[in-house]
């Protein structure tokens, strides 16, 4: 029971803590590319801190579903985050099928955000729901099979296991299975995250947002809510990249458990940072695709992840 209750405190805090600043990292790298100094590092907390002091404002058209969409997606990334273990060296909330449940919980947040675009009556916001739900859709399948093929190669569904088969592969992480899954896993967050070439995060051209286009009616409190839980979706879509596929864990050999829960958490920020930059990078070196192209790039994304599956079967096992 202790150590289910110091990894709930280690892990929901570096989430919440980290979150932000990973959006600080991408914004910073792409400012260097352009040859700007870019907002500071921490950029996202101060503007956190001061829409948590605004006040709200609310549409008279709006409803309940309006009031505590921002409450249900904050709460669906908190509980998603449980899931996806910052370090193997903890002992996490695990049991067969997390993976689907974490999956379709942050389906619920999502759902939620759709309807409220859609709750005011708002044209940008109609039109960004039905955007958010289209790529969500088509992204999805991809999802779940690179998922499935993890979970074939670790014989379990649960991400923990995942993880500690990938920290005990040791150079067969290099792999075709698991470099193709990368790859797929790599799409999957650009779109989750409505990042370049999927989405813009930083536009307000009413007639390219998605995400934004959601968000507009919101302020305050609410909106603090709803940009705080797309960092911290963004930052376990990052943890499953690293802690999957760049598993150095398995090269922590110290015995005393306190330092080498330490060092690896140590590991894990700076696999995060090392993600934020490259993430950072394929939007440097790659431009918004026009709407009816992303289908495109989630059939990529798809291919990639069936010949993971089907290499698995071939010569991977």
């Amino acid at each position: 029971m202790t150590q289910k209750l110091i990894y709930l405190m280690v892990q929901l805090t570096l989430i919440i803590l980290l979150a932000p600043l990973v959006n600080g990292i991408i914004k910073k790298v792409k400012a260097f590319s352009q040859k700007r100094k870019g907002p500071p590092l921490l950029q996202l907390y101060f503007d956190l801190y001061k829409l948590f002091k605004k006040d709200i404002v609310v549409s008279e058209a709006s409803s309940w579903i309006f009031k505590v969409t921002p409450y249900v997606t904050f709460g669906s990334v908190l509980i998603a985050s449980l899931f996806v273990p910052v370090s193997t060296k903890l002992t996490p909330i695990s049991f067969a099928g997390d993976v689907i449940l974490m999956v379709y919980v942050l389906a619920m947040g999502r759902f939620f955000m759709t309807l409220s675009g859609l709750d005011t009556g708002s044209t940008f916001g109609g039109m960004g729901s039905s955007r958010e739900m289209m790529i969500s859709s088509i992204i999805e399948p991809s999802l779940l099979v690179s998922f499935f093929t993890l979970g074939l190669i670790a014989k379990s569904t649960s991400i923990h296991e995942m993880m500690k088969i990938s920290a005990s592969a040791g150079l067969n992480i290099f792999q075709p299975v698991y470099i193709l899954i990368f790859l797929a896993f790599l799409i999957i967050l650009l779109a989750e995250t409505a990042r370049i070439p999927v989405d813009d995060p930083a536009t307000h051209l009413e007639l390219t947002m998605v995400h934004e286009a959601m968000l507009l009616e919101y302020s305050g409190r609410h909106l603090a809510l709803m940009e705080l839980a797309a960092s911290i979706k963004q930052l376990i879509l990052i943890t499953l990249l690293a802690n999957l596929f760049i598993p150095l864990d398995g090269m922590i050999t110290i015995e005393n458990s306190v330092l080498s829960i330490i060092l690896s958490l140590g590991l894990y920020v700076g696999k995060v940072f090392f993600l934020a930059i490259l993430v950072a990078l394929v939007e440097i070196n790659t431009v918004k695709l026009r709407l009816f192209s992303v289908p495109n790039l989630a059939a990529l994304s798809f291919i990639l992840a069936f010949l993971g599956f089907i290499q698995y079967f071939v010569i991977g096992r």
